[in-house]
Formats: C-alpha cells, sequence, structure tokens
C-alpha cells in the first residue's frame, strides 16, 4: 500500500469514519499498513515523550522517553486489542458475532490513529491535555472499530471497548507498581 493510502486510512481513522473500520475489517492485506499506523503513533508519541523529558532531564531522559513512550504505545496495542477480542468473543459475544483475531487487531491498529497528537506531549501544560484528548479520541475510535470488527450493536462495541481499556489500563498501573513507573504526558505515569 502507498503511504499516501495508509496516511489517508489514519486521517479516516481520525475523523472517526465508520467504513474506514468495516474496510480495514474486511481487508486482510491490512494488518502490516495497521501496524505501521501504529508505529506511526508509537513514534510519534514517543517524540513527544521525548521531547518533554529533554526539556526536564536532557539528553539520557529524552532518549529514555523516547523508547519508553514509543515502546508502550506500540505493546499497548497489542494487548488492548488481545483484552477486546477475548472479551468480544467469550464475555460479550452476540449470536451475529463472527471475527478473528486478524480483523481485531486491523481495526484496533487504525482506531489508535488519533494517538498521533501525542506529539505534542512536550509543551508544558498543554501538553498532557493533548495527550488526554488524543487517548479519549483513540478510545471513541475503538468503539468505533470493535463494532465494525465484532460485528456489535454500538453499546455493546463501546462496552467492550471500555472493559478492554480498562483491563489494559490496570494491567499497565499494576506492572507500573511492580516495576516503577516514569512520568509521562504532564505527570501521568506510564509503565517503565
Amino acid at each position: 500500500m502507498a503511504s499516501s493510502g495508509l496516511i489517508s486510512r489514519m486521517w479516516r481513522a481520525t475523523k472517526l469514519q465508520s467504513s474506514l473500520y468495516e474496510e480495514v475489517e474486511a481487508d486482510k492485506k491490512a494488518t502490516t499498513p495497521a501496524l505501521i499506523a501504529v508505529v506511526i503513533v508509537s513514534v510519534a508519541t514517543g517524540l513527544g515523550v521525548g521531547l518533554g523529558a529533554f526539556w526536564a532531564g536532557g539528553i539520557s531522559a529524552a532518549l529514555m522517553g523516547l523508547l519508553i513512550g514509543a515502546g508502550t504505545a506500540l505493546v499497548g496495542w497489542l494487548v488492548w486489542a488481545l483484552f477486546v477480542y477475548l472479551i468480544g468473543v467469550s464475555i460479550l459475544k452476540g449470536k451475529q458475532t463472527q471475527t478473528s483475531w486478524g480483523e481485531v487487531l486491523r481495526t484496533m491498529g487504525f482506531a489508535n490513529s488519533p494517538g498521533f497528537f501525542r506529539i505534542f506531549a512536550f509543551i508544558p501544560v498543554v501538553g498532557g491535555i493533548i495527550a488526554i484528548l488524543a487517548s479519549i479520541w483513540a478510545l471513541i475510535a475503538a468503539g468505533i472499530a470493535v463494532r465494525a470488527a465484532l460485528d456489535f450493536s454500538t453499546w455493546r462495541a463501546v462496552v467492550t471497548a471500555l472493559l478492554g481499556w480498562l483491563a489494559y489500563t490496570a494491567l499497565v498501573f499494576v506492572l507500573s507498581a511492580v516495576f516503577g513507573g516514569l512520568p509521562l504526558f504532564g505527570g501521568l505515569t506510564m509503565f517503565g
């Protein structure tokens, strides 16, 4: 897929176009572009975190922030998609639910697209707000993605996306408590 096609899909995902999520659900060749979209968002997240860390602590803090920010965004996609898949095909499965891990992975990958705006996380005061809003935006996109991937009603998709996110967030907090955290996004702590 050409980069303009990927960027176009990411933009459509950011605009919350349900037709995009139906398109990537059905397109088995869209798994790699979904991964690339997540990598782009991960790098943007890492840059936002890294720049903020640079202003606060220098180059070594910037490199650590870049690696942690990018790593958590990439792993977050996989873990959140896994929780959504498990919840969607077991706990909240409906009669019409037919999906595969690939469908969930593709749609959830593109649902990460609003996270690109985390590149602005380094901006004092407003950076943290931008990062939080980008995460909320991605959560809304995930609801649309889940609706497409699992053939769910809107309410069931929202509940599934939210439960998956809560499970992922609980896992992050537990791991952060066990292994220590790294301050990111204007004071929020992510696993480090």
